[in-house]
């Protein structure tokens, strides 16, 4: 009455999305996490070279050239924007950083990453305070 499929359907020649990827590079969810952590370092280095903050700039690039295993880009210059709004995404920046650190279980990179939490929130707390006076 009908003739059978003697071919493999579509989804079979192109694989089923169970493991068939060998095609697409893969990487592990600690990679996906170093990357990320990479990002966000990256972040919290542009802000804090535009802060002016060179000792800790330092210390954030070692921790980028770490991860990406070369030395990041930056371009220095002078800080352009209003300098409680720097602080506050350098210390978005941090937090975030500290999260994915702490996932990654990366000592090194949640302990800096935690110092310049410390480091803006002060920078907010004492500009909160000067402008109360």
């Amino acid at each position: 009455m009908y003739e059978p499929i003697r071919t493999k359907s579509v989804v079979h020649r192109l694989g089923t999305g169970h493991g068939d990827h060998h095609d697409y590079p893969h990487s592990s969810r600690g990679e996906a996490l170093d990357i990320q952590l990479a990002g966000h370092l990256a972040a919290l280095l542009a802000v804090t070279d535009e802060l002016g903050l060179v000792e800790s700039a330092e210390r954030i690039a070692v921790q980028v050239a770490r991860l990406r295993g070369a030395q990041p880009v930056r371009v220095p210059h002078a800080p352009t924007g209003d300098t409680v709004t720097l602080h506050q995404r350098a210390h978005d920046l941090a937090a975030r950083a500290l999260l994915v650190a702490a996932s990654r279980a990366d000592t090194t990179a949640a302990i800096l990453a935690a110092e310049r939490m410390d480091a803006h929130a002060a920078a907010l707390g004492s500009v909160g305070m000067a402008g109360a006076h």
